[in-house]
């Protein structure tokens, strides 16, 4: 299949790293540019790699990567379309006065502005995500939102926003970078590039990234932690209530109080929610009949999967096949 040439995305990428920076992020980013260039059999797609310096940057794993410009190229900003601030841990050192500088003109300039992992913070620094969606790794979420209350910070594994394109970390910018080759060469193009890395599970923008408990909760109730890694580890054969405040040394009663406290849903609501998005993902993701995802996610009967996903989710798992067919 052919590229639409009329397409909007962006075509010419220019990867900004900083101090720091995740390697498999930028990966993640790359690699399917890559790939989609072998499938179509031509240079479709183009990409920089860019430091303020022009010199090599280490990325968090000690692996040094080459540049290709510097931030200091006049012409640069006119051999791109977007320009992707690839960040890691420490971002709120990572970045520097004529980097926020240089990404300011680039959006005088009409130029697309993304981020990946932890960069969406560099953006949100430099003034350039005010009355934007982003997404940002979880473990920065709350602090970003505190610091810029004019951003829209999302759970979703990536936002596409105007042109403000970001993504959290880890492989997420994969499925975003997916999503804009399907967009622009297609979903045959797009699919190859997914079997040829061996991706089977693509998410959707709309998908949310698993926050670890451990994070919402702290040292606060190792006991409730415990407690869902059981709900998890059993959601085809639910445990019963008083089967999992035995296993945590608590009474049934104080299971309850406990989930109510940190979580605000008793525990029977928190386990249904766990097997529904598990559903979620399987109708999405699979083939499987309703029938046996029912059966996978603990629900004793098709008839009560379809009532319980449908009060949950708004549309019954039939619809929710639909979406995904109808989905670009």
């Amino acid at each position: 299949m052919r590229p639409n040439a009329s397409c909007a995305l962006p075509k010419r990428f220019g990867f900004l790293l900083l101090k720091d920076f995740t390697l498999i992020s930028l990966s993640s980013a790359v690699e399917p540019l890559r790939m989609a260039n072998r499938i179509l059999g031509e240079e479709f797609y183009s990409w920089r790699i860019i430091t303020e310096s022009g010199e090599a940057m280490s990325a968090s794993d000690g692996l040094s990567i080459n540049a290709d410009s510097s931030i200091q190229d006049d012409k640069l900003l006119n051999s791109v379309d977007i320009v992707v601030a690839c960040t890691g841990r420490r971002v709120e050192n990572s970045t520097t006065r004529p980097v926020e500088r240089w990404l300011k003109l680039a959006n005088q300039k009409g130029i697309a502005l993304g981020a990946i992992c932890t960069g969406s913070y560099v953006l949100a620094k430099a003034g350039l995500l005010d009355g934007h969606r982003c997404s940002i790794h979880w473990e920065n979420m709350a602090a970003l939102a505190d610091a810029y209350p004019n951003i829209a910070v999302s759970r979703n594994v990536f936002t596409i926003d105007q042109n403000r394109y970001t993504s959290s970390g880890g492989t997420t910018p994969f499925d975003m970078m997916l999503h804009i080759i399907r967009e622009q060469c297609g979903p045959e193009v797009a699919a190859g590039v997914a079997e040829q890395f061996i991706y089977e599970r693509v998410r959707k923008s709309d998908d949310k990234q698993r926050i670890p408990l451990k994070h919402m909760v702290g040292n606060r109730s190792g006991k409730l932690v415990i407690a869902v890694e059981l709900m998890e580890a059993n959601i085809k054969e639910p445990i019963s209530q008083q089967e999992l405040a035995e296993y945590v040394g608590l009474s049934r009663r104080q299971l309850q109080r406990l989930f109510q406290r940190h979580l605000l849903c008793a525990p029977s609501r928190y386990y249904l929610q766990l097997r529904l998005q598990r559903a979620k993902e399987l109708l999405r993701q699979t083939n499987l009949s309703l029938v046996e995802i029912s059966s996978l996610c603990g629900f004793v009967s098709t008839s009560h999967f379809s009532k319980s996903y449908k009060e949950f989710f708004g549309h019954s798992p039939s619809g929710e096949r639909q979406l995904r067919a109808d989905s670009p």
